[in-house]
């Protein structure tokens, strides 16, 4: 009878030894799921808010590029008392504000951005050769006023530009790495936005880096 009870004792004491590593199994079990979830969520909500902060910053460009509608507005009516000299900055005028109309302010559209930088600065270069025509110009109070915006503007895109390109960065980054790729493509399915690139600095640039 006493050696039954040892080993029924020792049967015993092997059963909680089996309950208890299956419970902790699974108590590790549970929370390596939990951990995976909880990642998941984590790594998710950091996509969200990323493409949050580039849709903010592509925001930010366009209703910047929207402001010099109204300096534009004000350069038409001076530029057509100098008719008489070039027609084509008239329109290059025209031409700006209408794309700059046509800038959506919710999706980016770099191309658009692209063809609207490039006409800003042949812009810019047909009012310097109108001022080199017209040297009256320089004297106009108004004129140099606009000017002074236009160029202040400018600087207000280039800025915002620069912001944007980062949290582009930022954004391919994050879901591009992994795990956040796999997570991403099971959750938001988010695409990698372009960045801005100047079309014109580039054509003149010929060094091409290989990244591959």
């Amino acid at each position: 009878p006493q050696n039954l009870f040892e080993i029924s004792s020792k049967a015993k004491k092997i059963n909680d030894i089996l309950l208890f590593e299956d419970c902790m199994g699974l108590l590790i079990f549970l929370l390596i799921i939990i951990a995976i979830v909880f990642g998941v969520i984590v790594i998710r909500n950091n996509i969200v808010r990323h493409h949050n902060a580039t849709i903010r910053a592509w925001s930010d460009v366009a209703t910047y590029e929207r402001q010099k509608i109204k300096i534009l507005d004000g350069l038409e009516p001076l530029v057509e008392q100098y008719s008489s000299f070039e027609k084509g900055t008239l329109e290059k005028v025209t031409e700006l504000r209408q794309n700059i109309l046509n800038l959506n302010l919710n999706n980016t559209d770099v191309n658009q951005l692209q063809r609207i930088e490039a006409l800003n600065q042949e812009l810019m270069r047909s009012l310097n050769v109108v001022v080199e025509n017209y040297p009256e110009l320089k004297a106009n109070d108004i004129y140099l006023k606009m000017m002074n915006e236009i160029e202040e503007q400018n600087e207000n895109v280039g800025a915002a530009i620069s912001i944007f390109n980062r949290n582009v960065e930022l954004f391919n980054n994050h879901i591009q790495i992994f795990p956040n790729n796999i997570v991403n493509t099971m959750t938001v399915g988010k695409k990698a936005v372009r960045p801005f690139r100047d079309a014109a600095a580039l054509q003149n640039f010929d060094y091409r880096p290989n990244f591959n």
